[in-house]
């Protein structure tokens, strides 16, 4: 099986697909320093909210809490991983970047910079506990 292809900034070309296989494949995939952070963040929200459900689509993987819409999404960029969470203009503090979208907040994972762990993890139990977004 050949290696996915990498549409622009990196971000791997993954079918869709429901469950954890997709989302293990698209973070295989990532380019470079992204599959490690990729696999860092996977572990993170797996580890934070019971009953995760997973999925890739528009070759993005999703993330959702038990019995609701998504919550939290990432893509790659040519020089950072964006986070999308979908509620975030409801999180505390604040994701640092805005949308045009209504209510979605974005935080960038750079190469050169170790993100934040515990803010990461307050925004993730937070993003959960919200209704998600149906898609």
């Amino acid at each position: 099986m050949s290696a996915p292809k990498l549409l622009s900034g990196g971000n791997p070309q993954i079918p869709k697909g429901e469950g954890d296989a997709p989302v293990q494949a698209y973070i295989a995939a990532m380019p470079g320093w992204k599959s490690a952070v990729g696999k860092e963040l996977d572990e993170l929200i797996t580890g934070l909210v019971p009953d995760l459900r997973k999925a890739v689509k528009w070759n993005t993987p999703l993330y959702g809490a038990a019995g609701g819409g998504w919550f939290l999404a990432f893509h790659c960029f040519d020089r950072y991983i964006k986070v999308t969470f979908f509620k975030g203009a409801s999180l505390v503090p604040l994701p640092p970047v805005g949308s045009k979208q209504e209510g979605v907040r974005y935080v960038h994972l750079h190469e050169d910079e170790r993100f934040d762990a515990a803010l990461l993890k307050g925004w993730i139990l937070q993003a959960a506990a919200l209704p998600g977004e149906v898609m």
